[in-house]
């Protein structure tokens, strides 16, 4: 088989960087793994392809269309999970064969099982992608490989050929053994008088001894085959017992010449191994599980889009109807509530935000929201959006606060201090940069002191940002920080709104309001001094 991927092009090399341990969390990457599959076999293959951003647009292009045909045709996805199923019990036969101690029956029986399971899938998969439009070039790929083994004459001589063998194997119902007996009743030889196509029964004579025999306490009635009785030694296990022991060996042994035949049989298929389809197991298992996930949000009315991949170097963003994936996750587990879209731009002239809002406004919300847009739509997944354009980034940073156990050596503001030092040491102007209301945790003074700095080094860096913060003053007088400090990303105010004092979880371009959201809370609850001083006269 062609060593092609489903994740990468043929000839394309992976241009990617992994997500940091903060990522991870901060993105919440444990628990969507978690709601795509149960399984934990299945999570961590998930997570850890998620786990590599890759940054190349060919790729990420070649990954969008494989995900859209695995959307668009639910009976090809079921029918891959069929076989998923038999490639992984096909995993599990590659371990057997390389046993070399085993039998030579069960060896040639798990060869035969393999390529029974080859024959299936190839099958299998041939009818599943010639039954569909498919467009992707890497399903496309896969089309071409299984339909060429599919056609050629050797497939359908193997075809004819395994499905005789099996048939064949599968005939033995049952062994006719000799045991020879010394003065006192021991076996000692056993030998096969004959292999038979029909299970084993008793006649007359055997019955009548059999009847006999079992009066005893040294013999008990067996259940491998009707009416037969197993040998039975006090003291010792099955595994432990010379008699079974031996017999199984020397079984193995006298079958060797029903062996040799049918391995002459398979000899002109030595090069053939369906152990090259198992390796895309885990690509199939992880573009299955998040096209179960997104066809679950389309049912719902939850909109999600195809990306478009625009040129890296742009640095770009332009996304309509942008929400939080978790969000929808939580729509899926049944919540009942309204999610409220935004639109998100990011360009030469907006390419670093920093936002402000009323506490629970939606700053973290819409923070994370961005970082899980890039991620999906980075490894092909429709995006959790109305419609986007995007040049990809090299890698997402996040700053949220810390875990309080992680502060205790360095304090708060020591620890994210040194962990805004490390992300800056990491980022390009390529990458995506998540804060959270960072440098919260100290002094005002203190915060904004050090925050106006940690801002101009982002307009020198010029990597797409969001820097949600309490700290209204922040986004003052960006202006002079666009003109004062050298840089092709100038830094704009972003608000999160509030209509009548009710968070709307709007966002839009414009300078912070400051204290007008809280003064907005104040009237609608009735707490400003005229409002207060009319019920103290009252």
């Amino acid at each position: 088989m062609p060593d092609f991927s489903l994740l990468y092009p043929q000839g394309v090399a992976p241009d990617c960087k992994t997500l940091s341990d903060e990522a991870v969390n901060d993105l919440s990457l444990e628990l969507i793994c978690d709601k795509l599959s149960e399984d934990t076999f299945e999570h961590n293959i998930i997570k850890n392809i998620m786990l590599k951003i890759e940054r190349n647009p060919v790729t990420i292009k070649y990954r969008t269309d494989v995900f859209d045909d695995i959307v668009r045709f639910p009976k090809l996805r079921e029918r891959i999970k069929e076989l998923l199923e038999q490639l992984a019990f096909l995993k599990e036969l590659e371990r057997s064969l390389k046993d070399t101690t085993a039998a030579p029956i069960w060896q040639l029986i798990n060869r035969l099982n393999e390529l029974e399971i080859y024959v299936n899938c190839i099958s299998g998969i041939n009818e599943a992608l010639s039954q569909n439009d498919i467009r992707s070039e890497g399903l496309k790929l896969l089309k071409d490989y299984v339909s060429s083994v599919y056609k050629e004459s050797g497939f359908e001589y193997l075809q004819e050929d395994i499905k005789g063998l099996v048939n064949e194997i599968r005939e033995i119902k049952s062994v006719s053994v000799g045991v020879n007996l010394d003065n006192l009743m021991r076996p000692v030889e056993v030998g096969i008088v004959s292999i038979n196509t029909e299970p084993f029964t008793k006649t007359p004579f055997l019955n009548k001894f059999l009847e006999f025999a079992t009066k005893g306490d040294q013999i008990e009635k067996g259940a491998s085959f009707h009416g037969m009785t197993r040998f039975h030694t006090v003291g010792k296990i099955a595994g432990e017992d010379p008699f079974t022991s031996n017999l199984t060996k020397v079984m193995s042994e006298m079958l060797g010449v029903t062996v040799k035949r049918l391995k002459s049989k398979l000899s002109k298929y030595t090069n053939v191994s369906g152990y090259s389809l198992t390796k895309l197991i885990p690509e199939f298992i992880f573009y299955i599980r998040w096209a179960d996930y997104i066809s679950k949000l389309q049912a719902m009315g939850i909109p999600v889009c195809k990306p478009e991949i625009i040129d890296i170097k742009k640095r770009e963003l332009h996304a309509k109807g942008v929400y939080n994936f978790k969000l929808a996750m939580q729509r899926v587990d049944g919540k009942d509530f309204e999610i409220v879209p935004n639109d998100i731009d990011f360009d030469e002239d907006h390419r670093i935000y920093i936002m402000t809002g009323p506490n629970r406004g939606g700053k973290t919300t819409m923070t994370q929201a961005v970082g899980l847009l890039f991620l999906l739509a980075q490894f092909g997944i429709y995006a959790p959006c109305e419609s986007v354009e995007l040049s990809p980034v090299d890698n997402i940073y996040t700053h949220f606060p810390a875990d309080e156990n992680k502060t205790v050596d360095l304090g708060r503001l020591g620890e994210e201090s040194k962990r805004m030092s490390e992300l800056f040491s990491m980022a390009t102007n390529e990458s995506l940069l998540l804060f959270n209301e960072s440098l919260a945790t100290t002094s005002f003074a203190e915060g904004l002191y050090i925050a106006k700095d940690v801002v101009k080094a982002l307009r020198y860096l010029g990597a797409r940002t969001i820097f949600n913060t309490h700290m209204h003053e922040l986004a003052m007088n960006l202006e002079e920080v666009n003109t004062l400090v050298a840089g092709d990303s100038k830094v704009a105010s972003l608000i999160t709104g509030i209509h009548e004092g009710k968070r709307s979880y709007k966002i839009f371009i414009a300078p912070p309001e400051g204290v007008s959201y809280a003064q907005d809370i104040a009237k609608k609850y009735g707490v400003t001094f005229s409002q207060l001083s009319e019920k103290i006269k009252n």
